[in-house]
């Protein structure tokens, strides 16, 4: 299975909103290479929060009213939902670290969603 599932418009609700597992949501295009950067950086993220936490990506060239519905005003935008809620957003490059700092605070430090130890 791919780290990073690229999802669409139309998918969103279903893969986003109404999902109970948290969902990282990438907002990038192709052509930028701030969003080529984070790419690698999102697979680490994926790979650390592989089963916990769900990493989608969004081409917003192709999807400008998502973009829109969710105030993206540059890219890479980052968005974590859990439980189909906004709970953080991340303008820019950042590092796998910082990613889940950030994570790990909108979740109110809970180890389940970012240690593969944690009793579930």
């Amino acid at each position: 299975m791919k780290p990073i599932v690229e999802i669409n418009e139309p998918d969103f609700e279903e893969e986003v909103l109404r999902k109970k597992q948290p969902i990282l949501v990438t907002f990038s295009a192709a052509w930028s290479r701030p969003c080529q950067i984070l790419d690698s950086v999102l697979v680490e993220v994926a790979a650390a929060c592989a089963g916990r936490v769900k990493v989608v990506k969004i081409n917003a060239d192709n999807h400008p009213d998502l973009s829109l519905v969710w105030g993206i005003q540059c890219i890479p935008t980052l968005l974590y939902f859990a439980d189909g809620s906004l709970c953080a957003k991340i303008v820019g490059t950042t590092s796998k670290e910082a990613i889940l700092s950030k994570i790990r605070s909108a979740t109110h430090g809970d180890s389940k969603t970012l240690n593969p130890n944690a009793k579930q």
